[in-house]
């Protein structure tokens, strides 16, 4: 926790005691001298602490920025880096936040990684556990990126995809808060996205569909094929940020409050953005090891409390899918058509010849230590 230093005293307490003469054991009146010093020291102390507190919130958050799509209508984007990545991990529930720092520090090991934004959405959560989260990020992450702790003005799900002036990277990559991935498939799915930096590219993708029998389009998943690639894990160029919060006029205002009243489906529409401005749906990475610790299929008895499980703001519950197939319908219907284009297959790092060899007394893949 933070030490916010001695704790600040009393206006009753700031004023001075008269001194005791301990061999008269009755009061005497102080020095003037002594009271002017007394008084200054009191000032100073009071102004330093100011300074020291302002100075530690400062640090913990970023001050949005009051029109984000104006302060960056001017931006080129193409003259940003090119070799590195911004992380921007949405952060809500209390519970995971051990599993956050866990998270950050994975991501700040990677050299890819420019800097790491926390956008925090939950308004009430007590500054006090925000210092000491933004500490513990900070202190525990072993890389060089820096690492800041945004606190979001509100908890809509559109505030995870403002344009941010303080991202000085043409990729950024846009994760949840209970998603862990190795840091070789980190790196692989950038050497993907620069290859196709217009594309949309993830390790985790849904579908749509056309329901025949009920006349209407669904959110389902497909052997085959897919559409949307999630926000669990998903990496764009900047550009989609700023597409999505400042373009689009009234139609694409429309579709936002969609998402606020829904409190779900902003993933869907980023797809809807990138697929309408491209024509080409996403990308579908591999990773040699993800952990997704928000998957209601988490049965394990050694899985974490179910609260770090079911925090998040869009509900996995029975009803998920069926909100999400009606966010489709919505948008289309403001829309007037269906942007969404079909992918196949996965991409997949190269694995060499999966021959089987015995290593250590067990069967393994002869290329692997």
């Amino acid at each position: 926790m933070i030490d916010d230093g001695p704790t600040p005293t009393s206006q009753s307490e700031l004023q001075l005691s008269p001194s005791r003469d301990p061999d008269a054991g009755t009061p005497s009146a102080p020095a003037s001298s002594e009271v002017d010093m007394g008084v200054t020291r009191s000032r100073f102390y009071i102004w330093f602490l100011f300074l020291f507190v302002t100075d530690l919130v400062s640090c913990r958050t970023l001050s949005v920025d009051p029109d984000p799509c104006d302060s960056m209508n001017q931006r080129d984007f193409q003259k940003l880096r090119s070799d590195q990545i911004t992380v921007l991990i949405n952060g809500y529930s209390e519970y995971r936040i051990p599993l956050l720092q866990t998270i950050v520090a994975s991501y700040s090991s990677s050299s890819i990684v420019s800097s790491i934004l926390v956008l925090w959405g939950n308004p009430s959560t007590p500054d006090q556990l925000l210092d000491q989260l933004y500490q513990n990020l900070t202190q525990y992450s072993p890389g060089s990126a820096s690492i800041s702790l945004i606190q979001q003005s509100s908890s809509s799900l559109n505030a995870r995809f403002l344009p941010r002036s303080s991202v000085h990277t043409r990729a950024v990559l846009i994760c949840d808060d209970d998603v862990e991935i190795d840091r070789r498939s980190l790196e692989f799915a950038f050497s993907v996205w620069k290859s196709n930096p217009d594309r949309l590219v993830g390790t985790f993708v849904r579908s749509h569909g056309f329901d025949l029998q009920g006349k209407e389009w669904i959110y389902t998943v497909h052997p085959d094929k897919y559409s949307i690639v999630l926000t669990k894990f998903m990496m764009m160029k900047q550009d989609y940020l700023y597409e999505y919060s400042c373009k689009g006029g009234v139609e694409m205002e429309e579709m936002r409050m969609i998402v606020d009243r829904m409190r779900n489906c902003e993933d869907i529409l980023l797809n809807f953005v990138a697929a309408d401005r491209l024509r080409a749906g996403p990308i579908m990475v591999g990773a040699e090891r993800v952990r997704d610790w928000g998957d209601a299929r988490n049965e394990e008895e050694q899985v974490v409390d179910e609260r770090v499980r079911d925090a998040g703001l869009s509900s996995r519950r029975v009803e998920h899918r069926k909100r999400r197939g009606k966010c489709i319908r919505e948008f289309h219907r403001v829309m007037g058509k269906m942007p969404l284009m079909y992918s196949y297959g996965k991409v997949v790092d190269s694995v060499g010849e999966q021959g089987l060899c015995r290593k250590a007394g067990k069967l393994v893949f002869c290329d692997r230590d």
